[in-house]
């Protein structure tokens, strides 16, 4: 029987399987097979998503492999890259609390703050069709309802969608068949949105890949970004997650949307374990 080290980590109850390169070897699996396995929450250990540190970067401190929970890849994903960021520095695979990742969205710069919490540099949100990729209107009609809908990719593609409704109940019914609809080519995260106020908001997601999960940080600067365009909020926001909340910086507008958005939130060790498979 092999026994594979392992490190369970979560942000905001989003939560991964973190291990080294060297460990995954043990395995002889595919990394996409390894990943739904490792993820399963009844025959694994459990998580939305498997990540693997790349030590041999060229054009970065670091890099990972990142799989969510039904073995695709994604470009980004901003709880995780917290979770990655603290497993990174504090097993000393890179040499300071500032640092870049190379990822599929790009290279993402987080930097681990003296109270705890990790910033991450999440880069510039893309609201050109061709790059989210969407193909589509901004009404989406799916079961019985229409929606209005506002586009995005943070390296990855999100739907956002603003309601006065009560957000869970609508990702829940929803989420499944926006995720696949053919306006998005690559699917979609899906992100519905209750505006508290000027500083703060309520959003629940379907991921892409996983489905209903107690939080998205690509999806949380996503919806900030459809505030701010949207007059809605202003350029900083707490936003409230299942798991918990974080907090997004954006100094975007609707003349000036080429700037960095900041995500900023907590990173937790849940356990370190060995895994025998």
């Amino acid at each position: 029987m092999k026994k594979i080290k392992i490190t369970k980590m979560q942000g905001c109850g989003n939560d991964f399987v973190i291990t080294d390169y060297d460990e995954y070897q043990k395995t002889g699996l595919k990394m996409a097979e390894f990943a739904r396995k490792i993820c399963n929450r009844n025959f694994g250990v459990g998580a939305d998503g498997l990540i693997i540190p790349k030590l041999d970067e060229e054009n970065a401190d670091i890099g990972w492999y990142f799989f969510n929970s039904d073995g695709t890849s994604a470009q980004m994903c901003g709880n995780g890259m917290r979770c990655f960021a603290k497993y990174a520095y504090d097993k000393k695979l890179v040499n300071s609390k500032s640092f870049s990742v190379q990822t599929l969205a790009g290279i993402i710069k987080p930097e681990l703050l003296e109270n705890g919490l990790v910033k991450v540099n999440m880069g510039k949100p893309i609201f050109e069709d061709k790059k989210i990729p969407f193909f589509g209107e901004r009404k989406i009609n799916v079961l019985d309802r229409e929606f209005e809908i506002f586009p995005v990719s943070m390296g990855n593609p999100h739907c956002v969608i603003f309601t006065d409704e009560n957000p869970m109940d609508l990702a829940v019914k929803y989420g499944p068949e926006i995720e696949k609809h053919e306006y998005f080519p690559e699917k979609t995260n899906v992100e519905f949105v209750k505006v508290k106020s000027r500083m703060e908001i309520d959003m629940r997601v379907f991921e892409r890949g996983c489905g209903i999960t107690l939080a998205c940080g690509t999806g949380a600067c996503a919806s900030v970004t459809a505030c701010v365009l949207n007059n809605l909020t202003e350029n900083r926001a707490k936003v409230n997650l299942l798991g918990g909340p974080v907090f997004v910086e954006w100094q975007g507008s609707s003349d000036d949307v080429r700037q960095d958005i900041f995500l900023i939130g907590s990173a937790d060790y849940v356990f370190f374990a060995e895994y025998m498979l």
